[in-house]
């Protein structure tokens, strides 16, 4: 992900507001049906959206999702095409900051019903190195990085504890956008969050006794789920998935090894493998898969959002040695 495409500090304080900022109710649950079949027609920006559209719309929604199962989601190009259909969905779920191109579109499209979930959780700052015990040592790299130039992380969803929270305020512009349904919604999004609960149950109780506290991934997605569970990220290319690290990163990354008994480099299905085998076998370390959940597809370890979660729960346990 290019650090240009975060979203820019002076929007963290208005992100961090709970609450719907860009939803207009429509008066009726017929305002709301342009293709005449009866139900909603949602629009979401990527998967982690079109899970929540999904689960708490059931069969009374419509689902389209703007980013294709092995796409990345971050250098998203749209094309004319679904630029135009944007404007026939009565509601669109995004997460600003993740998608330039998206975002641009959404205020072109001229669409009254926008949720944007940056708008329904805090939001946060994370570096290179974040978490437990020193999520602050690397504050001079993440520098470096760009990540502290004005950036937030947008990874919200792989926290369950503050993806409920997005869910939450997607079932409540579900209800405005479709009052003649908004029991269901309301009763699918009571199940997802308690799903989401669950989901974070297992992540407490898996990862609260482990040999290390601290593991390595390709980019820095998992701010929020290392925050969250008393781990220590250390991430090999800062925030671009893409970019190569400096010799001077690899010796860090080869030493915090050493001195955090790390056994493992995660990679992720939808960015290459290639820096991270290339540190796993300097330093004579494992690899596996540490999903970000941007998208499924048969590589995925799981058929969905709380099955790939699991997985990764599994990596996790396993390569810092759960007990």
């Amino acid at each position: 992900m290019n650090v240009r495409r975060l979203i820019p500090t002076a929007a963290v304080a208005s992100a961090t507001v709970l609450g719907l900022t860009a939803l207009s109710a429509c008066s009726s649950s017929s305002a709301a049906d342009k293709n005449g079949d009866g139900k909603l027609n949602v629009t979401a920006s990527f998967y982690p959206m079109q899970f929540l559209a999904q689960e708490i719309g059931g069969d009374h929604v419509s689902v389209d999702t703007l980013t294709k199962p092995g796409v990345e989601p971050h250098d998203l190009e749209l094309s004319p095409r679904q630029t135009a259909s944007l404007g026939e969905s009565d509601l669109i779920l995004y997460l600003k900051g993740i998608q330039p191109a998206v975002d641009d579109a959404i205020g072109q499209s001229g669409v009254e019903d926008t949720v944007d979930a940056a708008s329904l959780t805090q939001l946060e700052k994370h570096g290179t190195g974040v978490g437990h015990d020193h999520g602050h040592e690397h504050e001079d790299e993440d520098e470096e990085h760009g990540e502290e130039e004005g950036g937030a992380d947008p990874h919200v969803w792989l926290d369950p504890v503050k993806y409920a929270e997005v869910a939450e305020g997607v079932g409540k512009a579900m209800e405005k956008a479709d009052p003649d349904h908004a029991a269901a919604y309301k009763k699918n999004t009571k199940a997802l969050v308690g799903k989401l609960d669950a989901l974070n149950a297992k992540f407490e109780s898996g990862l609260k006794n482990t040999k290390s506290k601290t593991f390595i991934t390709t980019h820095s997605a998992f701010g929020y789920l290392a925050e969250r569970y008393g781990l220590e990220q250390e991430s090999i290319a800062g925030v671009d998935p893409e970019s190569d690290p400096s010799p001077a990163r690899i010796k860090e990354l080869q030493d915090i090894a050493k001195k955090d008994d790390v056994s493992t480099v995660f990679f992720e299905v939808l960015a290459s493998e290639k820096t991270a085998e290339t540190l796993a076998g300097d330093a004579k370390l494992k690899t596996d898969v540490l999903d970000p959940l941007e998208g499924i597809t048969g590589k995925s370890k799981g058929d969905d959002y709380i099955g790939v979660m699991e997985s990764n729960l599994a990596a996790l346990q396993k390569a810092l040695g759960a007990k």
